[in-house]
């Protein structure tokens, strides 16, 4: 019964990949200017209305506020709200698009060796980038491997969040997570960005992960984990 569950799990989370990339052929993302590195001020500030999980998902509003610029860098304040309470955590960027202090995945704070590149200015369709990291806030996890990125800007799409339509790029992540264990292989994300200049930020963000325990016999049953849509409600900069 457990591996039926997770075959149906799995297929229909390949279903929905394949309606995606059906949409993606039929709309494909279209050339256009480079996006250079926004300004960013203190007080700007860019609130998100997220959904995760599958049969019953959590909803929760995610607002991050630049609180402070100096000579260390830039802090970026996170707040998570949801009707039984509210939690945060702080990032810190070396630049706009560089993270040394942050998430990943979901809320779980790194702090990345070396820094974590989210964007790499000038965001121009056609290029791509990828990264082997280690979050430092974990002993070295050997004989296992680090987190390893990958991502690729394709082009523009317009895309309508409740905050607006933007004319937006949008940029394709394949991830794997190091927390590989004796007993499972590491979480593996594809993520989907639309990244508005408009905006200086995401305007809307898809993401799917799964992992795969070692030693299955199946080798195609996969656990579903992220199932989340991350759509712009609202912003404002200085």
């Amino acid at each position: 019964m457990r591996t039926a569950t997770l075959v149906v799990s799995n297929l229909a989370a390949i279903v929905a990949a394949m309606l995606l990339a059906a949409c993606a052929a039929l709309n494909p993302a279209q050339p256009g200017p480079p996006i250079a590195a926004p300004s960013v001020n203190v007080g700007d500030r860019w609130v998100y209305h997220v959904s995760d999980g599958y049969r019953a998902k959590a909803e929760w509003e995610e607002t991050h506020e630049v609180v402070a610029i100096d000579a260390a860098g830039i802090t970026v304040q996170v707040t998570l709200r949801n009707p039984t309470g509210e939690a945060g955590r702080t990032e810190k960027w070396s630049a706009p698009g560089v993270v040394v202090e942050g998430a990943v995945y979901e809320a779980e704070t790194d702090r990345f060796a070396p820094p974590l590149i989210r964007y790499r200015y000038p965001l121009t369709a056609g290029t791509s980038w990828n990264q082997r990291i280690r979050d430092t806030f974990k002993p070295p996890p050997d004989p296992y491997a680090p987190i390893v990125r990958q991502v690729s800007v394709d082009g523009y799409e317009t895309v309508t969040t409740p905050a607006g339509t933007f004319n937006a790029l949008r940029l394709r992540v394949f991830m794997t997570l190091d927390d590989e264990t004796f007993w499972r292989w590491g979480t593996e994300c594809t993520y989907t960005i639309w990244y508005a200049e408009a905006v200086g930020a995401s305007v809307l963000e898809q993401k799917r992960s799964t992992y795969r325990d070692k030693g299955d016999v199946d080798p195609a049953v996969y656990h579903p984990g992220q199932n989340a849509v991350v759509q712009l409600v609202s912003f404002s900069r200085r």
